[in-house]
């Protein structure tokens, strides 16, 4: 019998990771840090610095030459930095991808597809192939192909480094409209600080490779967040902080 006064595990942990390719790069030194169900962490660090490697190690696509993960990787919503959709396959089908793939039945796919198409805001689409998409537009099929399982974990790639700002803005306000909604535990990479600090309730600084995390930042604002955040003091003033992290980072 589990102990009720014990602390439950994190949804996701990473404890001591490190990462060696084949040819000797060591891209990611020592890093642990975790993210319950509820919580938003985006990773901010100089170009190269491992960020995306350690996604792909929760994933499982790559495995580390040290330390361990503690996540659930039967049932993970990961969103890259493309769309990566299916170019002869509708947004429905697209979005009907994940539980095809795990062999749920159709009738039970419409109702989660049409239940994640109307959370990402693109009803009436439904039957619209990729092509015929904005890079917003592909980005929240993106989005609703994940949604459909309810991923206790969801991994974000720098999803929205293509789009143009006012649409990476709003991308921005959905997603943190689904997390509210959803609880999951996100796990973000970006390069952008203010991106970082509008979306997160905290943000974890990496170091030049091999990426170490040097440094973490509490977000104090509270959810739902207005767009006009951005143009808050505090909000500059904290961006301003990780800015000088991040220039240090690079050294």
């Amino acid at each position: 019998m589990a102990d009720p006064g014990a602390t439950p595990s994190p949804t996701l942990s990473f404890n001591s990771i490190s990462m060696v390719f084949p040819d000797g790069t060591e891209a990611v030194q020592d890093v642990s840090f975790s993210v319950d169900r509820g919580e938003f962490v985006t990773v901010v660090g100089p170009s190269g610095c491992g960020k995306s490697t350690l996604l792909k190690i929760a994933s499982g696509l790559l495995e580390p030459t040290g330390g361990s993960v503690g996540i659930d990787r039967e049932n993970l919503g990961y969103v890259f930095q493309d769309a990566t959709l299916l170019q002869w396959r509708t947004v429905k089908q697209n979005v009907e991808l994940l539980a095809e793939l795990h062999s749920v039945d159709k009738a039970e796919r419409g109702r989660m597809s049409k239940e994640a198409i109307d959370l990402v805001g693109l009803t009436g689409f439904e039957n619209h192939y990729p092509k015929s998409l904005s890079g917003g537009m592909k980005m929240r099929v993106s989005l609703a192909r994940s949604l459909t399982r309810k991923p206790p974990v969801f991994l974000f790639d720098e999803p929205f480094g293509a789009v143009d700002e006012i649409t990476r803005e709003h991308l921005n306000e959905e997603t943190l409209a689904l997390f509210q909604r959803e609880g999951f535990a996100g796990l973000f990479i970006t390069h952008s600080i203010s991106e970082a600090v509008f979306m997160s309730t905290r943000v974890l600084v990496m170091s030049a490779r091999p990426g170490k995390i040097i440094a973490e930042f509490e977000v104090p604002f509270e959810y739902p967040r207005s767009p006009d955040l951005r143009f808050d003091a505090d909000f500059a003033h904290l961006s301003g902080e990780i800015s000088a992290s991040l220039r240090g980072a690079h050294v």
